[in-house]
């Protein structure tokens, strides 16, 4: 087992009517004027955003909102989203949706009390850990950034293109979650595909790493993998079952805290793909990684058998010689997000057939 530093400092507020708590909880700290983040019309339609007002209201807060939040965040609206809470005073910000939202409105938290050029932080010319304070509200079961320390944002430059970029530090993760599994009632089926991919991808991204063990974290992970492969295939039939959401939308946090992949190094070359492939087509993310992940499990499987035997053994249950049962594993996951509705080719997301050039392109972002 490797050394390791472990930090969590995310309150979870968890379950029916979470998130009408945010108001007493942002009080409770000392805040006073809240930028609330979100995208997208879901929360205004079905009356969510009312409240949250009505939340922030009760406790004695004033807010600021500021939507447009699109799936794969641009830093120019966190630009904006700087710009306004400088304009209004605003002290704290509240993320309000899945991971873009929430990623959104860490970008902004890094804008306000840093001086350099926010696109510096995601193109690595500067590194910082202050950050405003922020808590969010999820709404969705992916990509676990309300308990992370990632923060993802997609980047229009001038003489590299569009390209979407992470700063990782854990002075970002935020102070509070509240998490409601009711709010995921509405989601697209597609859009809980994606978001299952994504959490599956967060724990066999630090799961695939040769020569690196830790049994206890191993459990946890083949633990979690199961409970997301079952609670996925209820959550597609019915996505209003309040057990099923429940199980992927903390397991969506479990995956991408770290916890997952305590005591070893992880690779996230997937995400890397992935990030490429999102930035050039703004393809859904999780869409992305299941699109490549077959791909690269065929390429690097015989670097360690015994690794994609023992997955296949704890996390599908299957029984064989460690050259079949790898094989299996590969196949049965590949066939479980075709099954869940996810494209597991790149000619699967509807971008075309990619010319050699533009594949080149692609695998030079994928390593910068």
């Amino acid at each position: 087992m490797e050394d390791f530093e472990f930090y969590t400092p995310t309150k979870v507020i968890f379950g029916k009517n979470a998130e009408l708590q945010i108001g007493r909880e942002i009080a409770s700290r000392g805040y006073k004027k809240v930028l609330v983040h979100f995208g997208g019309t879901y929360l205004c339609e079905t009356g969510e955003i009312d409240k949250i007002h009505r939340s922030l209201e009760d406790a004695g807060l004033s807010y600021v909102d500021l939507g447009g939040v699109v799936p794969n965040p641009r830093l120019s609206l966190a630009k904006e989203g700087v710009d306004l809470c400088k304009k209004e005073g605003v002290d704290f910000i509240l993320g309000v949706g899945g991971g873009s939202a929430i990623d959104s409105s860490k970008a902004i938290a890094y804008g306000l009390v840093n001086d350099f050029p926010l696109e510096d932080l995601f193109l690595g010319k500067e590194k910082t850990d202050k950050i405003a304070p922020i808590g969010c509200i999820t709404t969705i079961a992916a990509t676990g950034s309300e308990t992370s320390n990632s923060t993802v944002v997609t980047i229009e430059t001038q003489d590299q293109g569009i390209l979407k970029r992470s700063y990782n530090h854990d002075c970002a993760r935020p102070l509070f979650a509240a998490m409601n599994p009711e709010l995921t009632y509405t989601l697209p089926k597609y859009q809980i595909g994606c978001g299952i991919a994504d959490i599956m991808m967060h724990t066999l991204e630090r799961y695939f790493i040769p020569d690196q063990k830790n049994r206890m974290t191993d459990e946890i992970a083949e633990g979690l993998l199961r409970t997301v492969i079952d609670s996925g295939r209820m959550a597609m039939k019915r996505s209003d079952d309040y057990d099923a959401m429940s199980e992927l939308m903390w397991c969506g946090s479990l995956s991408h805290n770290n916890l997952t992949g305590l005591g070893r190094e992880k690779d996230f070359s997937v995400h890397k793909l992935g990030h490429a492939l999102s930035a050039r087509f703004d393809c859904a993310h999780g869409a992305t990684l299941a699109s490549v992940w077959g791909a690269w499990a065929w390429y690097v499987w015989e670097r360690d058998i015994a690794r994609f035997a023992h997955y296949a053994k704890q996390v599908w249950g299957i029984e064989r010689d460690e050259i079949s049962a790898a094989k299996e594993g590969i196949e049965r996951t590949i066939a479980y997000f075709e099954e869940i509705g996810m494209p597991t080719s790149i000619s699967g997301l509807g971008i075309g057939v990619l010319e050699d050039e533009t594949l080149k392109e692609l695998a030079l972002d994928a390593t910068m």
